[in-house]
């Protein structure tokens, strides 16, 4: 990249930053409990609005995990999602009712936060829906892979979004709080995704799965970024450009190795279409607050008026993170 390209980016990195911190003032603090952040802790970042059936799982799944601290977002609630994480202990909480989409769909919230409380720390940033895997995540918690991460003087690490469904139709099957989502959804896409670098960013631009081939068969441009790089260990000068797909300064997003051999990836495994997804994907038409005046929802709510399965005869079974690696959805590196 010339030194033109590079101002400009930089110049960038400095617009969203300071948008940023305009947006900060559109954040209310309900439970600021970060004064019990310890220095070595992992933080997890996220906005979100009604979702109180998904936070019991959610939270035991990520706690198991190892994280220590949630840093969130309640975007204007009215289902008691906001009650919920005030109560918990290891949640600190900020609210807001103004819009999602001007947020730059949250990103300019959580970019404020982390600049405010994530300096020198571990930060996975995850929608509520989205479950993180990484090598041997069934036997070592998060901070064995950070420690790793430190040793060999790595600072992001890239997670691809496994789309998980269920064998029927999507809304077949009751979703109840604190049950695991995944033994609903339990199948998923093995293939079917196309591959492409940004020669702006560096990074890579993944599509494809359930979604590309039942909702933008006929746009499979249009479908949605799969590629994402949620763990970051942040600095207060880092920014996020589209929610978790890019990052500034351009470095972070090079997660990949592109001379013959394969540096260590995770997916997250989507836990989307649930039986909520179609009365969701509905409000959102209604809210319009989310990318291209909701463009992705009108397709989902085309789209399933006219078959409410995404299974396939391709679709395989979801068993461990073993399996992504084999069929080349993550990979282990030289992490053993």
């Amino acid at each position: 990249m010339g030194a033109i390209s590079s101002y400009r980016l930089r110049l960038q990195r400095k617009r969203w930053r300071l948008r940023a911190l305009r947006k900060r003032r559109e954040l209310k603090p309900v439970a600021d409990r970060t004064v019990s952040i310890r220095d070595d802790d992992v933080l997890l970042f996220s906005t979100l609005r009604n979702e109180r059936v998904r936070l019991p799982y959610f939270f035991k799944y990520y706690r198991d995990l190892g994280i220590n601290h949630f840093i969130m977002v309640d975007n204007g609630s009215d289902d008691g999602t906001r009650e919920y994480l005030e109560s918990q202990p290891d949640v600190s909480l900020w609210t807001t009712n103004k819009s999602y989409r001007r947020a730059r769909f949250g990103v300019d919230w959580l970019n404020w936060l982390q600049r405010r409380y994530a300096q020198g720390h571990w930060c996975l940033t995850v929608d509520i829906d989205e479950f993180f895997i990484y090598p041997f995540c069934d036997t070592r918690p998060i901070r064995a892979l950070t420690d790793w991460l430190d040793a060999s003087s790595i600072k992001s690490f890239g997670a691809m979004l496994v789309d998980m469904y269920p064998r029927g139709a999507v809304d077949a099957e009751e979703y109840r709080a604190g049950a695991n989502p995944f033994e609903i959804a339990e199948w998923f896409d093995s293939g079917n995704y196309t591959i492409h670098k940004n020669s702006k960013f560096g990074n890579l631009w993944i599509q494809g799965g359930p979604r590309a081939r039942t909702f933008f068969y006929d746009q499979p441009e249009r479908a949605p970024a799969l590629n994402k790089i949620p763990l970051v260990k942040w600095h207060r000068t880092y920014t996020y450009v589209s929610a978790t797909h890019m990052l500034l300064p351009r470095g972070l997003n090079l997660v990949y190795d592109e001379w013959g051999g394969e540096k260590a990836s995770g997916c997250l495994l989507h836990a989307k279409f649930l039986n909520s997804f179609v009365e969701k994907s509905e409000e959102e038409l209604v809210r319009k607050q989310h990318y291209a005046n909701s463009h992705e929802y009108r397709a989902y709510n085309d789209g399933l008026k006219d078959n409410a399965s995404l299974w396939c005869k391709w679709s395989e079974k979801y068993i461990n993170w073993r399996q992504l690696e084999i069929l080349g959805l993550m990979s282990k590196g030289n992490w053993a």
